[in-house]
């Protein structure tokens, strides 16, 4: 009897280390198919980053400027219409255009536009140019007033690099 129970510890004893033995084959097996699939979703996605980053590169270097050509009118000073003449203004003015191809004419056209400037400038008062609003607004009239002289663009924007009331 004792050999009988002998007998069965050791079959069982064998079943369980072959049961063992397929287990870890198998439990390494998943292992490697799970280190595949991160692999692949690794390469994958270092892939997707890169064809993604290449095309943003691309769009950053077919953007356009920021800021169009600039056309510098120059220094103005002007009396202001308060009182006798006791305030004045200084102004400097750059404008942005639309294309290159404006320049040539502003150039031609400067005597005629500094002077329609400087009589829009002259015009004012102190309380309609001291705020925001009034800057904003002089700067739609300027865009107005040149661009009645341009004929192959327009003025984008105003710009006061210098602008003192005193």
């Amino acid at each position: 009897m004792a050999d009988k129970e002998k007998n069965e510890n050791l079959e069982e004893n064998e079943d369980s280390k072959k049961k063992k033995g397929k287990g870890s084959i198998i439990k390494w097996i998943v292992i490697m198919v799970v280190l595949l699939i991160l692999t692949a979703a690794g390469f994958g996605g270092w892939k997707y980053y890169q064809t993604n980053m290449a095309n943003q590169e691309k769009k950053v270097e077919e953007q356009k400027p920021l800021i169009g050509a600039l056309w510098p009118m120059g220094t103005m000073i002007v009396n202001l219409m308060d009182g006798n003449g006791e305030r004045y203004l200084k102004a400097v003015v750059q404008v942005e255009l639309s294309s290159q191809k404006c320049i040539t004419e502003l150039d031609v056209l400067k005597p005629k536009i500094v002077d329609n400037v400087l009589d829009l400038l002259s015009s004012k008062k102190y309380k309609e140019i001291v705020g925001y609003g009034g800057k904003q607004q002089l700067r739609d009239e300027i865009a107005m007033r040149v661009n009645s002289y341009l004929t192959k663009g327009r003025i984008k924007h105003v710009y006061f690099t210098e602008f003192v009331i005193q």
